[in-house]
């Protein structure tokens, strides 16, 4: 019995002392869709993320943080109120920006490709049959720092001499699926959207009349992030294999990241600054 006792007590203490060196981290993400669905996206590869780094000895316990807006999560990164995050590549590009020692983890890959498209859309009975037709008619944009709701946008219209000037009005509506929603319902006579909104929507009544590409999204870890913890998330995304985690975010793998990657990006950037 006293033997019983005394494997008992060396169990709890065992699991005392495992949770109290769990390591907790904070994983953000802004709402490019609703919070309900962005959580539903990214919680499988969150516990694989956890399963994968007790394989390698260390013990994380890892929390989502939805943020309501683009630039909330990217001042939250900035500061360091999270440890690491999934952005578009603009958000990147802005965050290192403001913090220098902000680091990439790794970078997205979908069948093979390394790149995924924005869409111009319009309403199926619209009239507007290319860029250039968009002259005089309402525009609806993402969020003010999205990559294919902003600064690629921005920059395809410039490419057909459209600016802002030209446009009857336009807005930010922040969300994919606002913008979608937005043309569908004739709020606006045109919107740019990422590729899978489109399609989600397109039944809907809408049809596309342009589209662009954009490099897939970077993960990226705040500065200070400890190495040890850094080195374990990346060699778990690598290796990332299960195509239940990975159809969840739909994408098929991981790759190393560098800035060179998304030079391109900062080029649309500096030019959507004369729309």
């Amino acid at each position: 019995m006293k033997k019983n006792k005394n494997i008992i007590l060396l169990f709890l203490l065992l699991s005392f002392l495992t949770s109290t060196y769990a390591i907790d981290l904070k994983f953000g993400v802004y709402t490019s869709d609703k919070a309900s669905v962005m959580y539903k996206q990214f919680s499988p590869i969150i516990k694989y993320l956890e399963k994968d780094a007790k394989k390698q000895g260390l013990d994380l316990k890892i929390s989502i943080k939805i943020y309501p807006s683009y630039e909330s999560a990217l001042e939250g990164i900035v500061k360091g109120d999270y440890d690491f995050a999934r952005f578009g590549p603009a958000s990147y590009i802005l965050a290192k920006q403001r913090n220098k020692d902000i680091k990439l983890l790794v970078k997205e890959e979908h069948k093979g490709k390394k790149v995924f498209n924005g869409v111009f859309i319009v309403r199926k009975d619209s009239t507007i049959k290319s860029l250039k037709d968009l002259k005089n008619k309402s525009f609806a944009f993402g969020d003010k720092q999205s990559t294919i709701g902003r600064y690629l946008a921005q920059n395809e219209l410039l490419k057909v001499n459209i600016t802002s000037k030209d446009l009857k009005k336009f807005d930010y509506l922040n969300r994919h699926d606002k913008v979608a929603l937005a043309v569908v319902h004739g709020d606006f006579d045109s919107g740019v959207v990422k590729e899978s909104s489109y399609k989600k929507y397109k039944n809907r009544g809408l049809k596309s009349i342009a589209s662009f590409q954009n490099i897939t999204k970077p993960w990226l870890v705040k500065a200070g992030l400890d190495d040890k913890v850094y080195n374990t998330l990346k060699k778990s995304l690598l290796n990332l294999k299960d195509k239940e985690v990975l159809k969840s975010i739909k994408k098929t793998a991981f790759l190393e990241a560098m800035d060179d990657d998304y030079t391109i990006i900062k080029e649309s950037m500096d030019n959507s600054s004369r729309f």
